[in-house]
C-alpha cells in the first residue's frame, strides 16, 4: 500500500468537490481529489446535465411533431417525424462525456492530483483509496467530505427490473409505452413532461394533495395545465403500495383507501434523495449529525477540527449551485482568507414546462417571519415577447417589504424563465427595491419586461394591465 500526503484532500468530484479543488489550486494549496466515479458527480453524470438535454430534445420533438399533426398556429407543417432514441441518448452521453473532460482538465490545470477510487476513512485526516493499481493511503491537513447524494427507494418497491431511478431513466434506449411516475415533485415532473413530449404514456401519482407541493399553489398551476395538455394523467391523494406479482402493474392507493392498479412498462421513482453517507467510513468519524446529515456551521465546518462538508451531504437546499458556492468558500478559508456563508439568496428552479423559478421568501414565508408585505404579479398573457413564443401562461411575483419596499422574494412560472434567475437574485444580493426595479430600463420586447411591471404594479401604476 502506498501512501501520499496532501494540505487538503476533498473526498467526491461533485460540482461541490471539484469546484472546491480548482479554487485550492489555484491559491497554491497542495490539493488531491477522490472520486469513484467520473468527476462531476450526480449533477453532471445523471442528474442536471443529462436530464436538461434530454428535455431540450423532447421539446424538438414535440414542435416537430405538433406541425406534422397540423396542430401549429404559424403556418408550419411537416411529415411526420420519426425518434432514434438511442442516438438522443448518443449525443446526451456525448455533451457528459466532454464536459467530463473539462473537469478533469480544470482539475489539472490547478494542479490538483485526481485519484479515481473509492475513499474509506481511516481517521480524521486519512483515508484509504482501492484504485485500479491497488490501495492507496493518503493522509491530509484538511479534510472535505463532499460526497453528494442519492436517489431514495421505497421500502416495497427496491430498484431493479422496471422499478428505475432518475439515473436509470436517463440511461434508457427506447421509450417505454407506458410509464409510471411516483413522486410529482421536481424530478418526476421534469422526467415526465419529457417521456411524454417522446410519446409516453406518463401517469403520475402523488401523495400529497396536488404537484409540486414544495412550491405555492400559483406556481404550479400552469405546470398542472400544460402536463394536461400533453395527455399526463395526474393522480393526486395517491400512494403507491406495491407492484403485482409479475411487476407489469403498479398498485395505488386514494386517501379514501380505494385501490386500483396500473399498468407499466416502467416505474420511475422519485420520491425524494438522501445524503451518501454510507460506505465511506463516517461511522469512524465523531461527527455531529443534523438526522442523516452532516452538522456544519456558517463556514462549512464540522464538529471535528479540519474537517468540512459540503453540499447535499449537509442538508437542504440540495442544490449543486450551493455546493459551488460552499466549496469555493471553503477553499478560500483553508487558504486563510476570512470567509463566511452570508448569502442573501439561493435560487431554486424547476425545469418543468413551464420552468418556476423561487428566490428568495414567498409572501407567506415573509409574513411568517413578521414582515408586512406588498406583493403582486405581472402575468405574461400581457408580455409581448411571451406572445411572440406561443408561451403566455405564467408570471413574475415580487414580494418586498411594506415599509421601505426592500424585496423580500421574487418568483416566477413561465416559458424560459431560467434565465432570469441571476437577475432576480442579484436584486436581493444588492438589496434593492421596488423603486430600484422600477427605475431600471428593461429591453423590449424581452420576458424580464414582466418582473419591471410586476414592480410597477406593486408601487401602484403598472404601465401594460
Amino acid at each position: 500500500m502506498t501512501e501520499i500526503t496532501c494540505k487538503l484532500l476533498v473526498v467526491g468530484a461533485g460540482p461541490g468537490g471539484y469546484t472546491c479543488a480548482i479554487r485550492a489550486g489555484q491559491l497554491g494549496i497542495d490539493t488531491i481529489i477522490v472520486e469513484a466515479a467520473k468527476p462531476g458527480g450526480t449533477c453532471l453524470n445523471v442528474g442536471c446535465i443529462p436530464s436538461k438535454a434530454l428535455i431540450h430534445a423532447a421539446g424538438e420533438y414535440e414542435t416537430i411533431a405538433a406541425a406534422a399533426d397540423d396542430k401549429s398556429a404559424l403556418g408550419i407543417s411537416t411529415a411526420k417525424p420519426s425518434l432514434d432514441f438511442a442516438k438522443t441518448i448518443a449525443w446526451k452521453d456525448g455533451i457528459v462525456r466532454r464536459l467530463n473532460g473539462g473537469v478533469a482538465g480544470l482539475l489539472k490545470k490547478a494542479g490538483v492530483r485526481l485519484i479515481a477510487g473509492h475513499a474509506r476513512f481511516r481517521d480524521g485526516k486519512s483515508v484509504e483509496v482501492e484504485t485500479q493499481s491497488g490501495a492507496q493511503t493518503i493522509h491530509a491537513e484538511t479534510v472535505v467530505i463532499a460526497t453528494g447524494s442519492e436517489p431514495v427507494a421505497l421500502p416495497h418497491m427496491p430498484f431493479g427490473g422496471r422499478v428505475i431511478s432518475s439515473t436509470e431513466a436517463l440511461a434508457l434506449t427506447e421509450i417505454p409505452g407506458k410509464l409510471v411516475v411516483v413522486g410529482g415533485g421536481y424530478i418526476g415532473l421534469e422526467l415526465g413532461t419529457a417521456f411524454a413530449k417522446l410519446g409516453a404514456a406518463v401517469t403520475v401519482v402523488e401523495a400529497e394533495p396536488r404537484i409540486l407541493p414544495q412550491y405555492d399553489g400559483e406556481l404550479s398551476a400552469p405546470v398542472e395545465r400544460r402536463l394536461s395538455a400533453l395527455g399526463v394523467t395526474v393522480l393526486t391523494g395517491a400512494k403507491a403500495k406495491a407492484l403485482v406479482a409479475d411487476g407489469t402493474k403498479l398498485t395505488i392507493e386514494t386517501t379514501g383507501g380505494e385501490q386500483r392498479t396500473l399498468d407499466a412498462d416502467k416505474i420511475l421513482v422519485t420520491v425524494g434523495r438522501r445524503p451518501a453517507t454510507s460506505g465511506f467510513g463516517l461511522e469512524s468519524l465523531d461527527l455531529d449529525m443534523a438526522g442523516p446529515f452532516i452538522r456544519i456551521d456558517d463556514r462549512c465546518r464540522s464538529s471535528m477540527h479540519g474537517i468540512f462538508a459540503i453540499g447535499d451531504v449537509t442538508g437542504e437546499p440540495m442544490l449543486a449551485h450551493r455546493a459551488m458556492a460552499q466549496g469555493e468558500m471553503v477553499a478560500e478559508i483553508v487558504a486563510g482568507h476570512r470567509r463566511g456563508w452570508d448569502r442573501v439568496s439561493m435560487p431554486a428552479i424547476c425545469f418543468t414546462d413551464p420552468e418556476i423559478v423561487t428566490v428568495g421568501l414567498s409572501a407567506s414565508e415573509a409574513s411568517g417571519k413578521g414582515f408586512g408585505v406588498k406583493t403582486d404579479l405581472f402575468p405574461f398573457k400581457a408580455n409581448g415577447r411571451a406572445l411572440t413564443l406561443e408561451r403566455e401562461d405564467g408570471f413574475i411575483r415580487t414580494v418586498a417589504r411594506a415599509d421601505n419596499h426592500v424585496l423580500l422574494g421574487i418568483q416566477g412560472v413561465g416559458a424560459g424563465i431560467a434565465e432570469l434567475s441571476a437577475a432576480f437574485s442579484l436584486a436581493l444580493e444588492m438589496g434593492a427595491r421596488l423603486e430600484d426595479i422600477a427605475m431600471t430600463i428593461h429591453a423590449h420586447p424581452t420576458q424580464s419586461e414582466a418582473f419591471h411591471e410586476a414592480s410597477l404594479k406593486s408601487l401602484g401604476h403598472a404601465i401594460h394591465i
